[in-house]
């Protein structure tokens, strides 16, 4: 008897911004925007201490990301999305090849292996698209920000919370896209990540912080780590009691 998962397509997710890109999408775009003045320089001071505070290891780099999505959601709205997508262009243009070794390996990889690719990033979804699209994903999950009357943005973002769970989101993805759970892979750096990395067959902590690194330790995964033009693959047994 034909098993029903053998006519579903095997699946990979990723998430991006670090995982990816080697750096993070939305930073970048930040300063694009402030580059091409269409958001002002004290843009940038709504992150700089949280910047310095993390560049000298004094404070965590969530906390910094944090201070660059406020940031963002203030300056967003009323911009144009017409100037926004040019910024994006010219970002991705200069910056597209500024991926890790390892996942952008993967991705090819697994590509040509059939596997559906899934993106799944808190980073605006009209920057992961471009982005993603040059790397073959089928599929791109990020931040929806509203557009309102004259396509101008209205700093809303449209169902945040469905964004917040990535484990939800590829469930549902499973169900719309006709795939299966068997041989799934996913791909994260950080704790945020957990759910996700939880839920499929094959979870790989590629670069991870320190609060995934000790999970991941725990759970048995697969811990990649690239430096400089090496790649270490780390995979340790949980202490048994």
């Amino acid at each position: 008897m034909e098993n029903v998962n053998d006519k579903k397509q095997k699946f990979a997710a990723f998430d991006v911004d670090g995982t990816i890109f080697r750096s993070s999408l939305l930073i970048e775009l930040v300063e694009e925007m402030v580059a091409a003045k269409l958001f002002p320089e004290a843009a940038r001071d709504d992150y700089f201490i949280p910047h310095q505070r993390w560049l000298d290891r004094a404070d965590s780099y969530e906390k910094y990301i944090s201070a660059v999505i406020e940031s963002f959601n203030k300056n967003i709205k009323g911009i144009y999305y017409g100037d926004f997508a040019d910024v994006v262009k010219k970002l991705i243009n200069e910056q597209k090849n500024r991926t890790y070794r390892y996942t952008r390996h993967l991705v090819r990889e697994l590509k040509q292996r059939g596997y559906f690719l899934l993106a799944i990033s808190h980073s605006p979804k009209g920057v992961l698209d471009v982005f993603c699209n040059e790397l073959g994903f089928d599929k791109v999950y990020g931040r929806f920000f509203e557009l309102g009357p004259g396509d101008r943005f209205t700093g809303q973002v449209i169902d945040e919370h469905l964004i917040a769970n990535k484990a939800s989101i590829i469930r549902r993805a499973v169900e719309k896209e006709n795939l299966t759970m068997r041989g799934s892979i996913g791909v994260g750096d950080t704790e945020s990540d957990i759910p996700m990395l939880e839920l499929v067959e094959k979870p790989i902590c590629f670069n991870p912080n320190e609060k995934l690194y000790r999970y991941a330790k725990l759970n048995n995964w697969l811990i990649i780590v690239e430096r400089k033009d090496v790649i270490y693959q780390i995979k340790e047994l949980a202490k048994s009691n």
